[in-house]
């Protein structure tokens, strides 16, 4: 190994740390203004406050440290994936300040902000079928990966374990911390399902006891990106059907109106899916009689505004 190719790894492995101090550590904000009920509290996690503005940079960074450090993923390498939008955005950010290159399959149809900051962080975007969903950009990438697997470390957000364990790994402990222990319900909705998978079971460790719930969107043909109908979709490899204790649907019209309900009284600018899990959680609240409710705002509006 030349001195050069040794600086570069050592290096790597220092920019490596400086970023995963970007990453989690994010706070919860309590709700009192939207929705109020006596004994109930509902705290929600301000996910977008790290390093590539949503919940996915701590799944998208955890897979990017576990594949450097088994020798899958360096330099020269590109990372490739199929994304809705938020973990490619985490997976560029990463990857800009690693100095690491980064493909991603994306449904033509995502929103033109995220596809000009995709553009802006240097991402070499692959375009696929508007009408396929992410179901359809999982199929190219892994086309892409078969064609050429020297260029590319898949990354397959969906089936990689190092995804959920993120949320073992930070997540669940931030929550528990931060409620002091008291939480009581955990509310998210099913994407990739990292973020329902990983918290619940790490959230399991401390009390058993505690209540996770997922939401689904009502009908197929939603508008909540990143989320899945899963009885139509391509169900993720880390899904586990056994985890929730109970499963609510979120209809996109009442999450598009509950994101400037939050805005004016919250002061929060929200979006969609993060609207969508606020109404999952003023659902559980509307069921219980007393307790701490806790749900993820995976980002907030920017990425959303055209």
């Amino acid at each position: 190994m030349t001195t050069y190719t040794k600086n570069k790894t050592i290096n790597l492995q220092t920019r490596l740390t400086q970023v995963g101090q970007l990453i989690g550590n994010t706070p919860l904000y309590p709700i009192t203004n939207v929705y109020a009920k006596p004994h109930v509290q509902i705290y929600a996690k301000l996910e977008w406050q790290q390093l590539g503005g949503s919940v996915k940079a701590r799944p998208a960074f955890n897979i990017i440290k576990q594949a450097i450090i088994e020798g899958k993923l360096h330099q020269g390498k590109h990372l490739l994936d199929a994304t809705s939008g938020n973990t490619g955005i985490a997976y560029a950010s990463i990857g800009a300040a690693l100095g690491i290159p980064v493909t991603l399959c994306l449904p033509k149809n995502a929103s033109e902000q995220r596809k000009k900051i995709l553009s802006n962080l240097g991402v070499n975007i692959i375009y696929t079928s508007p009408f396929e969903g992410t179901d359809g950009a999982q199929i190219k990438a892994k086309e892409l990966f078969k064609e050429n697997p020297e260029r590319y470390f898949y990354a397959d957000q969906y089936a990689n374990q190092h995804n959920w364990q993120a949320h073992v790994e930070t997540t669940a402990p931030e929550i528990w911390l931060g409620t002091s222990g008291r939480i009581t319900h955990f509310v998210a909705g099913l994407g990739t399902t990292g973020t329902f998978v990983g918290t619940t079971r790490g959230l399991k460790k401390f009390n058993p006891n505690i209540q996770n719930i997922a939401l689904q969107p009502n009908n197929p043909m939603h508008g909540l990106e990143g989320w899945k109908h899963l009885e139509t979709a391509i169900v993720p490899k880390i899904y586990d059907e056994k985890l929730a204790d109970q499963f609510l649907e979120i209809d996109t019209l009442d999450a598009f109106d509950m994101v400037k309900k939050i805005a004016q009284t919250e002061g929060l600018l929200v979006s969609p899916s993060a609207a969508a899990n606020l109404l999952g959680a003023i659902q559980v609240a509307e069921q219980i009689e007393s307790g701490i409710i806790v749900t993820t705002f995976a980002d907030d509006a920017s990425k959303y505004q055209e």
